[in-house]
């Protein structure tokens, strides 16, 4: 656990009681009335009585060490009947002071895998990367503790049909962005994160400063590929929020960031608060910050993934920005090793979390192997010499050829 963080109450972003903007001239689309009383898979911590409020359970951004509870309500919209890349929201609610309510989108996109995340604001509708027609609806809820919860009554999202079809993959083929940015060891076991997942002894997960690519409980759709130094890799899922701020999407273009545009792009706000003074020194909470971290290890990717003694910088590859055919790893609960050869007698050179993403390279065969995708003498390189045995990664077949 990180001795070095400094603990403070502090408030959260007030967000607007009723919000409803629609673009200027645009032409009428038609509106989607969620059903708030309906959740669906990837929501935590709510109760969805006449209004969507935060539960009582110990969710919270665990790896900020703030006081924030969370509550995540999800909604799938359906399949529209024409591709959309912006969507805008009508908000009823109410939202005490110090509390927010975010209301996020994304889309699927063709070939399976999801956009990040993307708020809607009150002027400012959400517009995604690619149109989509298989979209979900977010609503987030956060309040500090002794804070009353915001209450969500009604969400209308209007799409804008833009003409566009649904797309392939944003970005060129490859496994995504990687940025090297310092990494430190989240701990904290038994505490329950912002996605509700209990954290546990020599868990596999890791926590990044921005809700936009937090996956849900059990899920990794939001998944990265974490290297250090010493060549061991570890592909883990996203089920946190931090460390130090909560709206930093540091490996996104200025022009769509969350916060602090006048940053490089790959560099954290924490980063450049600790070595250069940014923001006074300080995260968005107003906390003088003690490191430049910018991803959290939960202890089993630190210690047994990576085999790291300490604080370290790493190089991240966002694995949800990549384009190469997406896998998920499927274990009974263990992480799968990552070897150095298509042979379960190759050296271990990392770990891939159970329903991890994977990003494959391309495939090869070597020894047959039994798993829970079957027996198949089928290998998946996802970096140059690590390779997983595909009888444990579902997806990923329609790979090239190494």
């Amino acid at each position: 656990m990180k001795s070095s963080r400094h603990f403070l109450l502090v408030a959260a972003l007030v967000a607007a009681p009723v919000v409803g903007f629609a673009p200027a001239g645009a032409e009428p689309a038609p509106a989607h009335r969620v059903d708030l009383a309906r959740p669906g898979g990837g929501s935590t911590n709510v109760t969805t009585g006449p209004a969507v409020r935060l539960g009582t359970a110990a969710n919270r951004a665990a790896s900020t060490e703030s006081s924030l509870r969370t509550g995540i309500a999800v909604y799938p919209l359906g399949r529209l009947a024409t591709a959309a890349d912006t969507f805008d929201a009508t908000v009823e609610s109410t939202v005490p002071a110090g509390a927010e309510l975010a209301v996020d989108v994304r889309g699927r996109l063709r070939d399976g895998q999801w956009t990040e995340w993307t708020e809607i604001r009150p002027g400012a509708p959400a517009v995604l990367p690619t149109a989509a027609r298989d979209v979900e609806v977010r609503a987030m809820l956060t309040a500090p503790d002794g804070v009353a919860s915001p209450e969500l009554r009604a969400l209308t999202i209007t799409p804008s049909a833009t003409g566009k079809p649904p797309s392939g993959p944003v970005h060129a083929a490859d496994a995504g962005l990687s940025y090297r940015v310092f990494a430190t060891r989240e701990g904290l076991v038994g505490g329950t994160t912002a996605n509700g997942h209990v954290i546990t002894s020599r868990d596999h997960f890791v926590a990044l400063p921005s809700r936009r690519g937090l996956a849900g409980n059990g899920a990794g759709d939001y998944s990265v590929r974490v290297c250090a130094s010493n060549g061991r890799c570890e592909w883990a899922p996203v089920w946190d929020v931090g460390p130090w701020n909560t709206r930093d999407d540091y490996w996104s273009p200025p022009s769509v960031r969350q916060e602090w545009k006048d940053l490089p792009q790959g560099k954290p706000e924490s980063q450049a608060a600790y070595q250069d003074g940014y923001n006074g020194g300080k995260d968005q909470f107003g906390r003088q910050v003690a490191n430049p971290a910018g991803i959290d290890l939960a202890d089993g990717t630190f210690w047994d993934g990576l085999k790291l003694t300490d604080n370290s910088w790493v190089t991240v590859t966002y694995q949800w920005t990549g384009s190469d055919p997406a896998g998920v790893v499927k274990t009974a609960r263990d992480p799968l090793n990552v070897r150095n050869a298509t042979t379960t007698t190759g050296a271990v050179v990392g770990m891939a979390a159970n329903n991890a993403q994977v990003r494959v390279e391309c495939r090869t065969t070597g020894q047959q192997v039994s798993g829970s995708q079957g027996t198949s003498n089928v290998w998946y390189r996802l970096a140059a010499g690590k390779f997983v045995a595909a009888a444990y990664v579902s997806g990923g077949g329609s790979a090239p050829g190494c």
